[in-house]
């Protein structure tokens, strides 16, 4: 299960307050992977650029299934797990 995104924080343009790396592979990070492969922070970020209330995801597994660059440009992603062990302490944890 992913965490809530309130409408009050894509409202609020709200930024965060710190960020860490990723040391182990969660869901969380998974999705925070595939945010940051198109070009953004996290789901906040990307809710307030593209003025959205949802993002797609997979029903199965929660994951994101599509998003929108900012080229406007689609990247679409798999049910399963796409980042790799080598690649979680690339992606950036951001705290609220």
């Amino acid at each position: 299960k992913k965490p809530e995104v309130s409408e009050s924080m894509v409202k609020a343009d709200i930024k965060p307050k710190s960020m860490h790396h990723a040391k182990i592979w969660s869901d969380d990070v998974e999705n925070l992977y595939r945010f940051q492969q198109a070009g953004y922070r996290d789901e906040v970020e990307y809710k307030q650029v593209k003025q959205v209330d949802e993002v797609d995801c997979w029903p199965e597994t929660g994951f994101v299934k599509k998003l929108q660059r900012r080229d406007n440009t689609f990247y679409y992603y798999n049910r399963q797990r796409e980042c790799e062990d080598k690649d979680v302490c690339k992606v950036k944890v951001y705290v609220y």
